[in-house]
């Protein structure tokens, strides 16, 4: 089939094995117990009200998936003000949202790429097809030959922009919803710790 296709068959190969590596790598790291651990949140909140946010803590929490990067800074600027904290934790937010949405953009441009790669081929099968034309007749081989060249390289594109297209929708999605469920523990962590400031801030005795 490949050697039917011909040489810009090639080029699709490469593409649909490049896509097929961002697929499988896609859906390892975004797996639900890497980037949402079940019951980080409760455990956070236990270390923080107790005063457990050391500096060691924090890193170790940071670096033990993209909700704890986003809540281990919710508990080191506890003590900032309300501005302080929201620009802190957003800024945080969208690192973590540049690490989920890596290669993902990838697959976008391959769902598009692939389709002119197999146009390219197209336009060599053609040639080849009007190659096979001469004054004294035409050559059936070379005829088919074109022919072939031609619809496999399309099918072929069009075979690898459809996964393509669909792995991406769905990544996206997927990604969206995790920055949501950030977003929400986040903001709640957030009001808890504030609560908590405030009812263990000393009263202000008024001069008299």
């Amino acid at each position: 089939m490949i050697d039917e296709a011909g040489w810009p068959i090639w080029f699709l190969i490469i593409t649909s094995v490049l896509g097929l590596a961002l697929i499988i790598e896609r859906f390892l790291s975004l797996r639900r117990g890497r980037v949402l651990p079940s019951g980080l949140f409760d455990r956070v909140v236990e270390v923080a009200r107790r005063g457990g946010g050391s500096k060691e803590t924090l890193q170790r929490l940071a670096g033990s998936s993209p909700l704890g990067r986003v809540l281990a800074e919710v508990v080191a600027v506890r003590g900032e003000s309300s501005d302080y904290r929201t620009a802190a934790i957003e800024e945080a937010g969208r690192d973590v949202a540049h690490e989920l949405d890596r290669y993902i953009p990838a697959l976008s441009t391959i769902a598009v790429v692939a389709p002119l790669l197999g146009l390219f081929g197209t336009v060599v099968g053609m040639i080849e097809i009007f190659s096979s034309f001469t004054p004294g007749g035409g050559d059936p081989a070379q005829l088919a030959r074109g022919i072939s060249v031609a619809l496999y390289n399309t099918g072929f594109g069009i075979l690898i922009a459809i996964p393509a297209l669909i792995f991406h929708r769905y990544f996206r999605s997927r990604v969206e919803f995790y920055l949501h469920q950030m977003e929400r523990q986040a903001g709640i962590l957030n009001r808890v710790l504030a609560d908590e400031n405030e009812r263990t801030r000393p009263f202000e005795v008024a001069a008299p």
